[in-house]
């Protein structure tokens, strides 16, 4: 079914057909001040709702990892369609890096110190319950302890672009 003669089984054919799933845009942040960085993930997902705990991946040699461990929360701010910038910035277009990626936006802070967007279309932000290392990933459950609902519909990535969705 591969056109390009790709192993069928390998990760280029893998990444092929994850491009071709839409997924919902959030920004994982983690640290304080200048110890602050995030990473751009569609990975972010709900483990369980009673109790509420959360599921992302990161990239083990990201800077978003060590700082989530180190802190031992994140923030899963889910963004909406006046975000495509905030997004391409923390995904690490333009170069920028920590800190300096949070330019351009206003941040707060719920319950566990995680930075919070302030305008995000939802954030829910996490304690660390439990990392688990995985080839170049780690399965990180953050243990929900604040949730912040904002207005607005979402921004889902595929292919290589952003759509918004309307409410």
């Amino acid at each position: 079914m591969i056109s390009d003669g790709a192993d069928p089984r390998g990760s280029d054919a893998l990444k092929c057909a994850l491009r071709r799933m839409g997924g919902g845009v959030s920004v994982i942040t983690a640290g304080e001040g200048e110890e602050r960085t995030g990473a751009t993930v569609t990975s972010a997902t709900a483990l369980s709702i009673e109790p509420p705990c959360m599921l992302v991946s990161l990239n083990r040699s990201s800077s978003t990892w060590p700082a989530v461990a180190r802190f031992g929360h994140f923030c899963v701010n889910i963004l909406g369609h006046a975000h495509e910038i905030l997004a391409n910035q923390f995904a690490g277009r333009g170069g920028l890096k920590g800190a300096e990626r949070y330019r351009g936006a206003e941040w707060t802070q719920l319950i566990s110190g995680a930075p919070v967007l302030q305008d995000a279309v939802a954030a829910v932000d996490c304690k660390v319950e439990e990392a688990i290392e995985r080839y170049s990933h780690v399965i990180v459950l953050g243990r929900v302890v604040g949730i912040c609902i904002g207005n607005g519909g979402s921004l889902v990535y595929r292919g290589g672009r952003y759509f918004p969705i309307a409410e």
